[in-house]
């Protein structure tokens, strides 16, 4: 019966180390890179490692300055995730997103670059602001 316990009380531990996401707490977390409180819940980025260390960004550069850094490239993420410009504090998978860098975006840190989880909403506001689409490969070089 002990042995019975004992397995039980490690499933239950191992059960409460999640690595999952989490929703940013704006207005409470600062950037992991910059420092700087995140206020506006049209931007962020969020990292989770494979055990379940969370790491919150104001901006998706600050956060692929991190993972460009000694200290990123050691770490393992099993997730990656920009927030969805339009659906404020809602997290994308960022390999996934659709990226628009406009002068016309206030972002954070100045990367002037915004996530969209649509391809066509992301089209109807390129026609409005201008700029450039970006894929996650592309995004990613930009700050290297």
């Amino acid at each position: 019966m002990n042995r019975y316990l004992t397995i039980l009380s490690i499933l239950l531990i191992l059960a409460s180390c999640s690595a999952d996401p989490r929703p940013i707490a704006y207005g409470q977390e600062g950037c992991y890179h910059c420092k700087m409180t995140l206020m506006d819940p049209k931007f962020g980025a969020e990292l989770v490692t494979e055990k379940g260390k969370v790491y919150v960004f104001d901006d998706v550069n600050c956060m692929l300055m991190y993972m460009d850094s000694e200290e990123g490239e050691s770490q393992s993420f099993k997730h990656v995730l920009v927030t969805d410009y339009l659906n404020s504090g809602t997290l994308l998978d960022a390999n996934v997103a659709y990226y628009l860098k406009s002068p016309e975006f206030r972002t954070p840190m100045a990367s002037e670059i915004v996530a969209f989880g649509d391809y066509k909403i992301l089209q109807e506001h390129k026609k409005n602001s201008g700029g450039i689409f970006l894929a996650w490969g592309e995004l990613t070089t930009q700050f290297k």
